[in-house]
């Protein structure tokens, strides 16, 4: 049976040629199309970190000078005022944590970045490293996990003796190999590049992405502790999950009676799942966009070589029914055509391949964990693209070949 597919392509090798070319080309379109489809998904899969579910930042407020129950306030007085109210939430029998921190809540529009040192090494950070300055129930409320299996009770007793948390990344984007934090542990570091003092790391973070959409390789983090306090931070809080229900209103109702204190008072209260959508959205609409075209050409492509193989089958009736003539069953003619288009298939893919990884090579495919070159995401994807490809000769050999077979020999030989 080999034997006869391999001589009749060869007789046939002017048609089969082309027929080769178009399933090479197809197949490296149809590898940079499922390559990107699988960065995104596999992006968007990659754990976070963090969780967001029952979390509520709330936003405060503070009385001006023009308002009647204004009352002149120090410093220190307004620092007192918002941790009075973080602790009077804290009260609260529906709140299991609250924290305040800056520019560190997930899906946070905006950031700072840090320098990190090793004390006694060169070793350091380069690029962007978050920094997230949060009070210690921040690990709390939105549950990291240390990589050594740190609770995050664990964690905020680390930032509460003024230690540092960073991502088990930190350095590994840096000096482009794996290096994992826990590896240093109990050493002390040097932050923004001052030198005069030093912190002491107490554990390494499962790495906490910046976004859904952004890849845990480029989600270098560093936490530690805050120390100052205005009402512009962020009071975010994790509400007891058999509590969360009509939570907004419910602390809108008290905030007039209970969380006014001095001249700070609650102003809104939102969910997590809604500033995750919001600071989103344009990402969600530019992916949505991207898997739209993308889908638009897979469909095109499936239309095109079903088209090219039942074209081609059609024309060979006058085959099919000679292979009736001689004694072969449907199932047998089916196999054979169908081990054709197969056999073709499979002998364009290496060639396919080689061009695939000089692609990736070239970096002209998307990029993941800093590089557009990954073996196992290489091999998946191509083998993605080969069984679509494989069912589209089968679907384009099978329905006409079927058809044909219906067809009386005598009948198709005479009209030959």
């Amino acid at each position: 049976m080999n034997k006869k597919l391999f001589a009749q392509i060869k007789n046939e090798w002017r048609s089969n040629i082309w027929l080769a070319v178009e399933l090479l080309l197809v197949s490296v379109v149809m590898w940079w199309i499922t390559d990107s489809l699988y960065v995104r998904l596999a992006t968007y899969l990659e754990p976070r970190g963090f969780n967001t579910e029952h979390c509520y930042k709330i936003e405060m407020g503070e009385l001006t000078s023009k308002s009647p129950d204004y009352t002149k306030r120090s410093r220190e007085e307004r620092y007192a005022d918002i941790l009075e109210l973080a602790d009077r939430l804290r009260h609260r029998s529906d709140i299991e944590a609250v924290s305040l921190s800056h520019n560190s809540h997930p899906y946070n529009g905006s950031n700072g970045t840090i320098k990190v040192q090793l004390v006694g090494d060169t070793l350091e950070t380069y690029g962007r490293v978050i920094r997230r300055e949060v009070t210690p129930d921040f690990v709390r409320v939105f549950q990291y996990q240390g990589v050594n299996g740190e609770t995050p009770e664990q964690l905020a007793e680390m930032l509460a003796r003024g230690e540092i948390l960073v991502s088990d990344n930190l350095f590994s984007s840096t000096y482009n190999r794996p290096m994992p934090m826990t590896d240093y542990i109990g050493r002390r570091f040097y932050l923004f590049g001052d030198t005069t003092s030093s912190v002491r790391l107490g554990a390494s973070l499962k790495v906490v992405r910046y976004s859904d959409f952004e890849p845990a390789s480029f989600s270098r983090s560093m936490v530690y502790k805050l120390y100052w306090f205005d009402k512009d931070q962020e009071l975010c809080v994790r509400v007891r999950p058999e509590h969360d229900v009509d939570f907004i209103n419910k602390v809108k109702a008290d905030s007039e009676s209970q969380y006014r204190i001095g001249n700070i008072f609650i102003s809104e209260v939102r969910s997590f799942k809604d500033i995750r959508r919001n600071i989103q959205q344009g990402t969600y609409n530019a992916m949505r966009n991207n898997i739209t075209i993308m889908a638009f050409l897979l469909v095109n492509i499936f239309l095109g070589l079903l088209g090219t193989f039942w074209f081609r089958t059609q024309q060979r009736k006058s085959e099919i029914a000679l292979h009736k003539a001689h004694g072969a069953t449907n199932q047998m003619v089916f196999t054979r055509l169908l081990s054709e288009g197969w056999l073709l298939l499979l002998i364009i893919t290496p060639l396919a391949l080689l061009i695939d990884f000089n692609l990736a090579h070239a970096e002209l495919n998307a990029w993941r964990n800093g590089t557009t070159l990954e073996w196992d995401r290489l091999l998946i994807c191509a083998g993605i693209s080969f069984a679509l490809m494989a069912l589209m000769i089968a679907i384009g050999i099978g329905i006409p070949a079927r058809k044909a077979m219906t067809i009386d020999p005598a009948e198709a030989l005479h009209d030959e």
